[in-house]
């Protein structure tokens, strides 16, 4: 969905999944920087170079790093969900910005929900499938 801010610059907005974690993300023109929960993203990340090549990634396939920050509100799950999670966001905004960023990110596979989830507890059993200790006497 295309919106406008207070100062009347056009922001795209998606919104993204991943296991527990839920990311609404917000493109808007700028530097480049990317901004997650008030925070920046290398210190809400942790500095972990995987998570923040993921939540970059679909920028980078059609060359706009520098062109959009990108200003998440993310919350839920694990580093890893909100991640992929941000990263489904930025794809799906970036949708928004032109149809034509389809096709690119659709063969990349930006656009796929990662539908994994964990499993729920069974009665009977320790876990989703950790069964207790079998005794013979």
């Amino acid at each position: 969905m295309q919106a406008t801010d207070k100062s009347d610059r056009v922001v795209y907005l998606g919104t993204g999944r991943r296991k527990t974690s839920v990311a609404r993300v917000r493109l808007v023109p700028g530097s480049g920087q990317l901004i997650i929960n008030q925070k920046p993203g290398d210190l809400y990340l942790q500095f972990n170079h995987g998570y923040l090549a993921a939540a970059k990634a679909p920028l980078e396939t059609l060359g706009l790093e520098g062109e959009y920050d990108i200003l998440v509100n993310v919350h839920g799950g694990g580093l890893t969900g909100q991640a992929d999670s941000i990263k489904l966001g930025v794809a799906r905004a970036l949708c928004q910005l032109d149809p034509d960023n389809r096709k690119p990110l659709k063969v990349e596979g930006y656009l796929t929900r990662d539908p994994r989830a964990k499993e729920r507890k069974k009665y009977g059993l320790h876990k989703a499938r950790k069964a207790p200790q079998y005794s013979k006497r």
